[in-house]
């Protein structure tokens, strides 16, 4: 074990003030990369060390259980056991199971993991249709009523003063009552939620002064992180815990206050000294994490916005932040996924790549995209598109309409098939689980236009075998998923796509707090690329026309003069280089890409598609080359995934065969 001076030499001197501020609270303002866990890490371990804390007498607060276990890692590898580090919730609970039976008697109540089937039971009592949406949204409301400490009495005059939409756009007064019948519903089957665990342990010390004071004597050192994102009722337990202790040291940045509409607010972190007017507050500004670049572009996002932390890049100089602007989201997908397969080739760890997007229906056309390159993905806290209850439901109803009648055309079907599940030709406007499930039939439409089937047969082939092609990971992959999912992570190399207005910031922002909530995301999304960043945004969804997407406003100060026409430019020049290839094949190769171009545009013809669809001249180019035989030589071209392989393999070796 080191010594407290040995410790002390791992850190820089804004970690070290950290660490040896070991009396009276202390805010620590973290900004992204500037090693906040490493400090109060060693900030536990060097007052352990030093004799001046009991570890058994620390509790850590955390948000998520891998952030305890990682914290209780990295002391047990500096030699210090015995403290408590642990989220909000597994604290309370371990508190309310010890001390139920002494404040309430008897068992403690049954928590209840998900509240699905108890907010069904309320909508039932209601008359209200217990739909996946319905019942989803108003499970975060009543969570959002129960963290903000908000009485149900003052709801509707709260939610109208806030703009805060209610669940499926019911009456505030309704929902009132809806919350009434879940409670009702949890009383009579004797269950208590995760939210009634802080709320009943709150009520028990406050009741029982006995108690509290056990709980106060159990702790002299308190620890909170991420503390940007408590909520009232996790600040009030948190002074209950403490009572009258003074040891408090918190770790927040405000620039990543992304979960507002959860009940998470940053203003106890950037109030902290008004409400502890002794505090000493300490500023984490040097990056370890990003390039210069990256970071400056970060810096500058956020440049406007108060309690910001300025960051001070501390690695070596990198390359430049990529922008790119494309005609369609197909072409956004399809080239991003192209530099993703390129990178993998030439080394790289997929591992070290994540693939950022603002809402979760913009993993279809990247699932489909990396899929067809053989990639492997894993999607972070959203099920897989072709997993996701409305696009299983359109897949089952496709499917019986298909056995009816097979040759029925397609796109008649599919806009009867997402009307019936409840997609619209506007998009909802209010947030939610309503319009999550619009933006996934809305992809699937997208889908159905741009696959190369003529049928409903074919199209229903397609959807089956994406559907049941297995690329969740099991050793590296590269990782997809929404922002939100994203914090607390860290990439070598980030694609951030859909960067324009309408998803960043989305279109339902209005507010300037809904505003500046956006643009954090933006800058949690930038912060998480250690060496490469590249943003990009399509111009429109299919690409016809100039399209009537504009850049995100929150990047318009840094996107490159030359970026609109950067795309366009790249396309010229893979052009010129095709040609090139075209000239330099020999007399055999080239016979045999003529007939694979005129099979192409034969094939195109019947789906009623783009001859690129079915494939590039890249693709065919390098089939006229290498001349493959079988099913698996095929698939080593670039260009042809699996999908394309069912679907042409066959004729295509007929064609290289000569037959």
């Amino acid at each position: 074990m080191e010594s407290a001076d040995e410790l002390l030499q791992h850190l820089d001197p804004q970690q070290r003030e950290v660490a040896t501020t070991l009396t009276g609270p202390i805010c620590v303002r973290a900004g992204a990369g500037t090693g906040k866990t490493r400090a109060i890490t060693y900030r536990i371990a060097y007052a352990a060390v030093s004799g001046q804390w009991n570890p058994r007498e620390v509790l850590a607060l955390t948000f998520t259980k891998k952030a305890a276990g990682e914290l209780r890692s990295r002391l047990a590898v500096l030699g210090v056991e015995g403290v408590s580090a642990r989220t909000f919730h597994s604290q309370a609970l371990r508190q309310l199971r010890y001390f139920w039976p002494y404040a309430v008697g008897g068992d403690t109540p049954t928590v209840q993991e998900h509240k699905a089937t108890l907010v069904a039971a309320a909508c039932a009592r209601m008359n209200l249709i217990p739909n996946r949406e319905r019942i989803r949204d108003i499970s975060a409301e009543i969570e959002w009523v129960a963290v903000s400490m908000v009485p149900p009495e003052e709801y509707p005059q709260r939610v109208r003063q806030l703009g805060r939409p209610t669940p499926a756009a019911m009456p505030a007064e309704q929902f009132v009552k809806v919350m009434e019948a879940y409670q009702d519903a949890k009383s009579e089957r004797g269950v208590i939620d995760f939210e009634d665990v802080l709320v009943l342990m709150l009520g028990i010390m406050q009741d029982r002064p006995d108690i509290a004071a056990r709980i106060n004597g159990s702790y002299r050192h308190f620890i909170v992180d991420e503390y940007q994102d408590v909520s009232p009722l996790q600040q009030e337990l948190l002074e209950a815990w403490m009572g009258r202790s003074r040891s408090l040291c918190v770790v927040g940045d405000a620039a990543q206050t992304i979960y507002s509409f959860t009940g998470a607010t940053s203003r106890f972190l950037t109030g902290f000294k008004e409400h502890y007017p002794d505090a000493k507050v300490i500023t984490l500004n040097r990056d370890y994490r990003s390039t210069p670049q990256i970071v400056q572009l970060a810096n500058g996002v956020m440049a406007s916005q108060p309690g910001a932390v300025r960051l001070i890049a501390q690695q070596p100089d990198g390359v430049k932040v990529q922008y790119r602007k494309y005609d369609s989201d197909v072409e956004e997908a399809a080239d991003v996924a192209t530099q993703i397969k390129s990178l993998i080739d030439a080394g790289t760890s997929p591992n070290d790549l994540a693939l950022l997007y603002r809402v979760n229906s913009q993993s279809a056309l990247l699932e489909r995209e990396l899929s067809d390159r053989h990639i492997p993905f894993t999607t972070r806290g959203e099920r897989r598109f072709f997993q996701r209850t409305e696009i299983l439901q359109a897949i089952s109803s496709l499917r019986s309409r298909s056995m009816v009648n097979p040759d029925e055309p397609l796109a008649a079907v599919l806009i009867d098939v997402v009307s019936a599940l409840g997609w619209t030709s506007q998009p909802p406007e209010v947030r939610g689980a309503s319009r999550e499930r619009w933006e996934n039939l809305q992809a699937l439409l997208e889908l159905g236009q741009s696959v190369p089937a003529a049928t409903l047969s074919e199209f229903v082939a397609e959807l089956e075998q994406r559907r049941g092609e297995d690329y969740e990971p099991t050793l590296a992959a590269v990782t997809l998923g929404t922002i939100h999912s994203a914090k607390g992570l860290e990439w070598q190399r980030v694609f951030v796509i859909g960067c324009h207005d309408g998803l960043i910031p989305i279109s339902q922002a209005r507010s300037e707090a809904e505003l500046a909530e956006e643009r954090r995301l933006l800058y949690v999304a930038i912060t998480r690329a250690q060496t490469d960043l590249q943003l990009s945004f399509a111009a429109s969804r299919g690409g016809s026309g100039s399209g009537g997407r504009k850049l995100s406003r929150f990047l318009s100060d840094f996107w490159p003069i030359f970026a609109p026409t950067r795309a366009s430019s790249q396309r010229l020049s893979r052009r010129k280089q095709t040609r090139q290839r075209i000239q330099e094949l020999d007399d055999e190769s080239a016979e045999l890409f003529e007939r694979l171009r005129q099979w192409r545009m034969e094939r195109a013809a019947v789906a009623d598609a783009p001859a690129y669809t079915v494939f590039s001249d890249a693709t065919l180019l390098e089939i006229a080359k290498v001349r493959p035989r079988s099913a698996i030589q095929l698939l080593r071209v670039r260009g042809v995934g699996q999908t394309k392989l069912d679907a042409f393999g066959a004729e295509i070796i007929r064609l290289v065969e000569g037959r």
